[in-house]
């Protein structure tokens, strides 16, 4: 078994539901086993294109995956909560994003690990900093690297929001876990 850390955001929509939904949705997909669920931040968007604001939130994960196969269970759950392609950067139902991967570097056309703009968001790394703030990437932990983005780049805001997740303790359920 292997640890990963995936990112989620979304600002279409009913955004808390598409976050439950999506913790739901990965937590019965096979092969994925849910440890640990971040804060939820809103952010603005990233990218520069006109639109609402994103809820993110970071997981930590156990899966006897590959990478790919990981990134394909995920696209496989945006494809189930309705993500229509868009312009990069743009609106979406759901985004899943493999942000690292315990013991893999590796660059494919498909998928890069670590994700190669991980410490230049703070809407990646606030809530990475809550599940796995001692995980080392580009030669720091991810704590360090958001300490350093906050004083580096204060414009980026990155706000812990209080949602309560109705859903989430049923998303979460210990007998829904699959090894």
């Amino acid at each position: 078994m292997t640890e990963a850390c995936l990112g989620l955001g979304t600002n279409l929509g009913d955004r808390e539901a598409q976050l439950c939904n999506a913790l739901a949705a990965l937590n019965a997909t096979p092969g994925i086993r849910i440890l640990a669920v971040s804060r939820v931040f809103r952010t603005a968007p990233w990218g520069g294109i006109a639109q609402p604001d994103f809820l993110n939130l970071c997981v930590r994960i156990e899966t006897p995956l590959a990478p790919l196969d990981l990134l394909a269970a995920c696209k496989a759950v945006e494809q189930h909560a309705g993500r229509q392609p868009r312009e990069r950067w743009g609106p979406r139902e759901i985004d899943i994003d493999i942000l690292l991967m315990d013991g893999a570097e590796m660059t494919t056309p498909e998928l890069t690990l670590p994700h190669p703009r991980l410490t230049e968001r703070r809407f990646v790394l606030e809530p990475l900093a809550d599940i796995a703030p001692d995980w080392v990437t580009g030669g720091q932990t991810v704590s360090a690297h958001a300490a350093a983005l906050r004083t580096a780049d204060p414009a980026q805001a990155c706000v812990a929001q209080e949602i309560a997740f109705d859903g989430l303790i049923q998303a979460l359920n210990p007998s829904r876990n699959r090894p």
